[in-house]
């Protein structure tokens, strides 16, 4: 009797297996970006002096381009190609990277890592997407997106040691030459092993959604920063107020199209906006508690950049062996069970890095790890839950909504989280302070700070550099007691509204 092609393609073979591997080259990068980034803010802060805002800025815009583009760029690979749509944009993505690498400003950076937002949301909807075309099984499935995670965390110890050893050696914008090379890699290997995949009910893009989307939430950040950093005025409450009429507005349009940006009926399944919810909180703790921690390492303990990047593998090797185990652990206790666990430990990890004073590096290396080991299971099971949740013929636009949680969780972390350390180090340093001579940029940031005592007397440099590390402490540890409270109301969530275990 012969088989139907459906029978035969069931089950992933050894072409999609390496496939898989070839897909998980962008979430390497991306990790390797994210965590390199974090290490060069030091050395990129004492060469383009950005101020505190810029440098958030710097950080956090490509996250906030890409969690406004990732749904769009999912819908146009349903339509052009999903195959098609990952090949162009790693192309694009290999350019803004030597773009950002030879900038010469801060105002230059921040439109470079724009740049690499926009190109960057064509690559992981696309990856994702063409997992499941790949992995008809849902045992392989779930096993190939833990794989695809993991390399979130691979990428997340190759990052330290790699742009360690770079800003070492070299200048701070080497860091981003390292996406070269592997954007290389993507596009001479997945002509070959890749599929294509287009569906013929996939919507248009929607460029009046993508720009309510870019209306809602860039305004509102801006509003926060402003209120936290300066206090409220009459320009934050208003760019506040217009990002949430623009959101009213979103929601209002999505609802009308026939096609809509974001497909507000998958939120009717508990499972998809529940896990939805909690993959948004924990990488936004995450992505700010590393952005606090890189910096400690450096300019708090005083360790090069190769050295702080040492001391994270530990978490970064957790995270792995965490996101590793899920499958194993999904067997025996259902998601609900699995996901209050690990967001009820990263709740602990966060109070172990609050704890930490000046001096306190093995502290803040056990929480980093704790969190990191607790967060990333989560994660998988999150993903899981959510692409489960949709139809074939929507993966793309589902995956395109987890990645908008992902990278809207990582940015807002950096943006909120940041402005929350940086008001509390500028309240501490204000007045009088700092020694007479410092200059009036230490004011702004740690980084500007330590670059500062470097030019002044050996006893008014270490004076300035006890009161602004103390200060920036203070504002990690505020920050951290800020990001546990809002983890443990999120657990508290999950446990009651996400009873149900996933099955596929």
């Amino acid at each position: 009797m012969s088989m139907t092609r459906s029978e035969t393609t069931e089950r992933a073979g050894r072409k999609e297996w390496i496939g898989l591997a070839v897909l998980s080259l962008p979430t390497l990068l991306i990790a390797m970006d994210f965590t390199a980034l974090h290490l060069a803010v030091p050395a990129l802060s004492a060469e383009l002096r950005p101020s505190s805002t810029q440098m958030l800025w710097i950080v956090d815009i490509y996250g906030f381009l890409v969690a406004g583009l990732l749904v769009p760029m999912g819908t146009l690979g349903d339509r052009i190609g999903r195959r098609r749509l990952l090949l162009a944009g790693a192309t694009a993505f290999g350019a803004a990277s030597i773009l950002a690498a030879f900038s010469t400003s801060a105002e230059m950076l921040i439109v470079a890592r724009a740049l690499l937002g926009i190109t960057g949301a064509t690559l992981l909807p696309s990856t994702l997407a063409l997992i499941t075309n790949m992995f008809r099984d849902p045992i392989q499935r779930r096993l190939a997106i833990a794989v695809w995670s993991a390399n979130f965390m691979i990428g997340g110890v190759i990052g330290p040691l790699v742009g360690g050893a770079l800003l070492e050696s070299f200048w701070w914008g080497a860091v981003f030459l390292a996406a070269v090379p592997v954007m290389i890699l993507l596009l001479v290997f997945g002509r070959v092993v890749l599929p294509e995949f287009r569906s013929d009910a996939a919507g248009r893009a929607d460029l009046g959604s993508v720009a309510m989307a870019m209306a809602t939430v860039l305004p509102v950040v801006y509003g926060i920063k402003e209120i936290v950093n300066h206090g409220v005025s009459v320009v934050a409450l208003l760019s506040v107020g217009v990002g949430a009429a623009a959101g009213w507005a979103f929601v209002r349009r999505q609802r009308r199209l026939s096609h809509p940006m974001l497909d507000l009926t998958l939120f009717a399944d508990r499972g998809f906006s529940v896990s939805l919810g909690a993959q948004t909180t924990g990488l936004f703790v995450l992505s700010a508690a590393q952005f606090f921690v890189m910096q400690y390492l450096q300019l708090v303990i005083g360790l090069s950049p190769l050295r702080a990047g040492i001391w994270t593998i530990p978490a970064m090797v957790a995270g792995i062996a965490g996101t590793l185990v899920v499958p194993t652990l999904s067997r025996r206790f259902s998601a609900a069970s699995l996901i209050t666990v690990s967001l009820a430990t990263g709740v602990l990890g966060l109070l172990i890095v609050s704890a930490a004073g000046t001096a306190d590096l093995g502290l803040v290396v056990v929480g980093f790890t704790v969190l990191n080991l607790a967060i990333n299971p989560a994660m998988t099971l999150t993903y899981d839950l959510i692409i489960g949740s949709a139809p074939p013929e929507r993966a793309g636009t589902a995956s395109g909504t987890a990645e908008t949680g992902n990278e809207l969780g990582i940015a807002l972390g950096v943006a909120i989280a940041g402005s929350i350390g940086a008001a509390v180090y500028r309240g501490l340093v204000s007045g009088d302070s700092l020694p007479a001579a410092a200059p009036p940029e230490a004011r702004d940031t740690l980084g500007s700070a330590v670059a500062a005592a470097g030019n002044l007397p050996s006893g008014t440099g270490a004076e300035l550099l006890a009161v602004t590390r103390d200060a920036f402490t203070n504002g990690m540890q505020v920050t951290g007691i800020v990001l546990a409270a809002l983890l443990a109301g999120v657990t508290i969530a999950v446990a009651r509204l996400l009873r149900r275990p996933a099955r596929v």
